[in-house]
């Protein structure tokens, strides 16, 4: 279908159709799952952390505790076996989703029988794996469950309501876990979590299962050849890669400076936390949902243009910044506009990605992209401080703006690997 066909779709889609399928079932679930993935990812960094130095443990210990994240980048390796297995009676997204939130409330129990000492360290340490394994897998199915459960002119919006319900997890696990261990315990926070990890099974149990389509793994070497085949047939699979690595590479790397640059700034951890941390937050679910929104309207290749070309420019606001010192007004308005178009973009991304992807091999082509997604965040943010060090603060975000736009040019030739042209103009198939 042509652009301009796909144009005069969502033109002629009314704002009753937009908020009907806003408060579908559907998003709904969406919506649960986003906070089923959100809510494991902090208990097992910054909440643990947290409860190792509370007791006494030395920061060297600490620091070796970020390797039982690895289960997230790795997840990849193990994704095959959800899409060639299913468990009896429930199905076989549902009936691993179960699975994995029951393991997950399972190990975050054990992990509250522990004590913060040198003598348990192996049995904090084992049981953190096990729920960053759990969480991990979960992460795998309800990506692929999320996949199949949309049309795709609903993947941009179910997006936008998976990731904000996912921070809101995030925000429960974090904010909300350290306040309850600092009123109560960490034994108890972490039973809590455990309880409210096994209430999402009530979330799955309500969910309809996916159909199981026509060529669908038959066999586990089906299940890892096959998608890796079906993906790199494609022509520009490698410009895709190169794609998803570079989308918000800009914005990536200026984030994992800010939090030094606010301190620089003589900004008050008071300050940060309220202005960067709160207000921040609620930025970026306003941006992500509205992003949703526009995607329906306007289609996702338009979309990953124009909130592409938005997070790139927000990141000129810390230059800004920069130039105007302590204010605490530029300091929201520049947090405002950046969280905002970040939100907005990510929601595309997550889209592009999942539209990327062969409803058949679903589980293991997304956790090979979103896999993928973690390596700026890791690896290429490495060298930020040297760069910050060397540069200032001015030319080091407007470099950050600048390496943006090799990914804003690769937009046009990879959006049409994306199922093709109908599917990422938002258009279903026939």
């Amino acid at each position: 279908m042509s652009a301009d066909n796909a144009a005069a779709r969502h033109a002629a889609l009314s704002w009753r159709d937009t908020l009907r399928a806003m408060l579908s079932r559907r998003m709904l679930i969406a919506l649960l799952m986003g906070f089923a993935s959100g809510l494991p990812l902090l208990l097992t960094g910054s909440v643990l952390q947290a409860w190792l130095k509370d007791g006494g443990i030395d920061l060297a210990s600490i620091g070796l505790f970020a390797l039982v994240g690895l289960p997230y980048t790795l997840k990849f390796l193990w994704a095959p076996l959800f899409d060639r297995y299913a468990l009896p009676r429930v199905g076989r997204r549902r009936g691993w989703m179960i699975a994995m939130q029951l393991a997950l409330a399972a190990a975050l129990g054990a992990l509250s029988l522990a004590q913060p000492t040198p003598g348990h360290l192996l049995w904090i340490s084992a049981a953190a794996l096990i729920v960053a394994f759990f969480s991990a897998s979960q992460d795998i199915v309800i990506d692929a469950y999320r996949r199949e459960s949309l049309a795709d002119d609903e993947l941009g919006l179910g997006s936008a309501l998976y990731v904000n319900g996912y921070r809101v997890g995030m925000l429960v696990a974090g904010g909300g876990g350290l306040i309850l261990a600092d009123h109560t315990s960490f034994a108890f926070m972490f039973q809590a979590m455990a309880a409210c990890m096994a209430a999402c099974v009530l979330v799955t149990v309500y969910a309809p299962e996916p159909p199981l389509l026509k060529g669908s793994p038959a066999t586990l070497q089906d299940a890892f050849i096959l998608p890796l085949r079906d993906y790199f047939e494609r022509n520009g699979a490698w410009l895709a890669l190169a794609f998803i690595l570079l989308y918000k590479i800009g914005d990536t790397m200026a984030s994992s400076m800010t939090t030094p640059f606010y301190l620089e700034l003589n900004y008050s951890k008071t300050e940060i936390g309220a202005v960067v941390k709160v207000f921040g937050f609620w930025a970026t679910i306003a941006g992500g949902t509205l992003g949703g929104i526009i995607i329906m309207r306007i289609g996702l290749a338009r979309a990953l243009w124009v909130f592409g070309l938005g997070q790139m420019l927000s990141t000129l606001g810390f230059v800004a910044l920069a130039h105007a010192g302590h204010n605490t007004i530029a300091l929201a308005t520049v947090i405002a506009v950046e969280n905002f178009t970040g939100g907005m973009g990510t929601t595309a991304f997550v889209g592009f990605m999942a539209a990327l992807t062969n409803r058949r091999f679903t589980a293991t082509q997304y956790a090979l992209l979103s896999s993928l997604m973690g390596v700026p965040r890791v690896l290429l943010a490495a060298p930020t401080g040297w760069l910050a060090l060397t540069l200032g603060w001015p030319a080091f975000f407007a470099l950050c703006t600048l390496i943006a736009v090799p990914g804003l040019l690769l937009i046009r030739s990879v959006t049409r690997l994306a199922g093709g042209a109908e599917v990422i103009d938002g258009q279903r198939p026939q």
